[in-house]
């Protein structure tokens, strides 16, 4: 015999109307409301990150392995105060930019000859595969040679490192932007370097400002690398011919102000230029969370 059938109850909930209906909001706490700004969470990390420093130091007790935080922020203090860090920084600084902005050109070039044609695309595929590998400080040897001793030895091997993450990144943005897009582009009559300006570029801007911060990191440390094997530029030495001096004079705790006037930079570049950048157009398009 089957079971007889078990009939749940009727249940009648009185309609409630939509003004009626609350939301448990509770105030943020302070700490809470601090925590939430990402700048202060980093200054947390970089804190630790000086604590832990300090700490291992003050353990070894041997300046010339590893000098205190606290001393080498006094020995970059009083070099900056002197103006002899910003000098070497801003000559480090000049020749970046100019090879910063040839390598980006020369590869938004080579990108959109590589949209262009298969040609092109077959240029660019093959000249990364070749000489995206090969480190760009391995090139200076051959630089000195070519342009003999100056600025533009160190501005080549800066377009090399710029040139290939910054043409990968925009090629792979510009090959992921959606049909749609490229339809609306073709309807609108757009053709060449209007399409790439108007429809590739902005749908791609995510990917391209991924590649400029990539490009940003390979130059500034090719850049002081050359520094320090090749010395200095223009008859005036940049940040990595400091650190080499300072090393030569066993002055370690300047050696590692320079170091730490590297990381400063970097951490400025990031934190207010490409920041900046990117708030103000993909995250402000909804592009980027």
């Amino acid at each position: 015999m089957h079971e007889p059938q078990q009939i749940r109850p009727e249940v009648v909930r009185e309609h409630v109307p939509e003004h009626q209906f609350g939301v448990v909001q509770q105030p943020l706490t302070l700490m809470e409301r601090v925590y939430n700004l990402a700048w202060v969470r980093k200054g947390l990390i970089l804190m630790a990150l000086a604590a832990v420093w300090q700490a291992y130091a003050m353990f070894l007790k041997n300046d010339l392995l590893l000098p205190t935080f606290t001393t080498t922020l006094d020995a970059f203090v009083s070099r900056t105060l002197t103006g002899e860090l910003p000098g070497k920084a801003l000559v480090s600084i000049k020749v970046l930019l100019q090879g910063y902005v040839l390598g980006m050109v020369l590869a938004m070039l080579l990108t959109v000859l590589a949209m262009a044609s298969r040609l092109g695309n077959d240029l660019l595929e093959t000249l990364t595969a070749m000489l995206n590998p090969l480190p760009a400080i391995a090139l200076l040897p051959l630089a000195l040679i070519w342009f003999g001793l100056g600025s533009s030895s160190i501005v080549f091997v800066l377009v090399h490192a710029v040139l290939w993450p910054v043409a990968l990144n925009t090629h792979a943005g510009f090959m992921a932007v959606s049909n749609t897009l490229r339809m609306v582009g073709r309807n609108y009559g757009l053709r060449g370097p209007a399409y790439v300006a108007k429809i590739l570029v902005p749908a791609a801007l995510s990917s391209i400002l991924t590649g400029l911060k990539i490009g940003w990191a390979f130059a500034w440390r090719t850049l002081i690398a050359a520094e320090l094997v090749f010395g200095t530029t223009s008859g005036s030495g940049g940040l990595g011919w400091f650190i080499y001096e300072n090393k030569n004079t066993l002055d370690i705790p300047v050696v590692f102000a320079g170091l730490f006037a590297v990381i400063v930079i970097g951490l400025a570049v990031e934190g207010i230029v490409f920041r900046t950048l990117e708030e103000r157009t993909v995250r402000r398009w909804g592009m980027q969370h």
